[in-house]
């Protein structure tokens, strides 16, 4: 008889042990702003070294088509996080979307105008009655209003001309449509311009007209934050130390993504780009303001700033606070 409790009893708590381990690991999406591209190569470190796995998740990572369509795919329950531009996230929730930054990654926007060098342009304002490139659910479509009014332009004095995003950089190259340069990140297409051939760009970063933004956050759905605040902690820890990991060894970080996504960006070349578009991320993941330079923080005094700057000129409504749209709760 005591065997046979023993052996209930053992049967029981492995029993338990199996259930313990099946609930252990929370599947998690990240959904990325585009397709994998430098910037990324932090998650991808975490994933390749366990962070993730230490945290109790099973990360899959998502390729994306923007950063409004990756905040939208958050929104609509498809993933569970996104990673993208902060200023689109602001849009989205402002117009209803139930969003949430839980940490910041790109503490300063790297959004600007990039223009072909043998277009003649060497100002914004010689722009007038010219055309340029972009993607439509591009997070660098957010402030461009904003350059066109410090430069002395109204939105009607340029055409925009939207591509899918792997068409962005070639079409930028053959000038087509006749457009002379394009909307697009300092982090990755000044690097996928020269590794298509290409000229350096002459650049016209938004920073220098007017432009204080947050770069790219951490979204979350704001039912998930209040309903699994455990997970979201969880996440945002692995992840704050996966790009952690990075900064101290950029190069482990690029021979992860290589790892995940293979082909070219396991080439020596590939890897090359990549770890160029690393480099300008690291450089941004801590603004002025994050005087502690506590990696992931949503800076009060940043989003303050780009919220009143949105209120002035994105018509986002001058009731909203700046403190609804973030969440500190994960970060520390």
């Amino acid at each position: 008889m005591t065997n046979f409790k023993n052996l209930m009893l053992g049967a029981v708590a492995t029993t338990m042990l199996l259930v313990s381990a099946a609930k252990a690991d929370d599947d998690v999406k990240l959904r990325l702003n585009w397709m994998y591209y430098g910037s990324h190569a932090g998650f991808a470190l975490g994933k390749v070294k366990g962070f993730y796995k230490e945290a109790g998740i099973n990360l899959d990572i998502r390729s994306g088509n923007g950063s409004g369509s990756a905040h939208r795919l958050v929104a609509n329950g498809d993933s569970d996080f996104s990673y993208g531009s902060c200023g689109s996230m602001v849009n989205l929730a402002s117009q209803g979307a139930a969003l949430i930054s839980v940490a910041v990654i790109d503490a300063m926007g790297s959004d600007a105008i990039l223009v072909r060098s043998d277009a003649a342009i060497t100002k914004v304002s010689d722009l007038k009655g010219k055309k340029l490139l972009t993607t439509s659910n591009a997070g660098v479509n957010t402030f461009f209003p904003i350059v066109l009014s410090t430069a002395g332009l109204a939105p009607s004095d340029i055409t925009l001309t939207n591509v899918p995003d792997g068409a962005l950089v070639s079409s930028y190259l053959q000038g087509a449509g006749d457009t002379v340069g394009m909307l697009g990140g300092i982090d990755d297409k000044p690097a996928e311009i020269k590794k298509n051939g290409g000229a350096a760009p002459v650049v016209f970063p938004y920073s220098s007209y007017g432009v204080n933004q947050i770069g790219y956050c951490i979204v979350a759905r704001k039912e998930m934050v209040a309903k699994n605040p455990d997970l979201v902690k969880r996440f945002v820890q692995a992840t704050i130390k996966s790009y952690k990991a990075a900064e101290a060894n950029p190069d482990a970080a690029i021979a992860a993504i290589g790892d995940i996504v293979g082909g070219t960006m396991n080439e020596d070349e590939g890897k090359a780009q990549a770890r160029a578009v690393l480099d300008v991320t690291l450089s941004l993941l801590y603004s002025a303001a994050n005087k502690d330079k506590t990696l992931g923080l949503n800076v009060p005094s940043d989003w303050e700033s780009m919220v009143t700057l949105m209120k002035k000129y994105n018509d986002l409504d001058p009731k909203v606070a700046a403190t609804q749209f973030y969440t500190n709760d994960f970060v520390k």
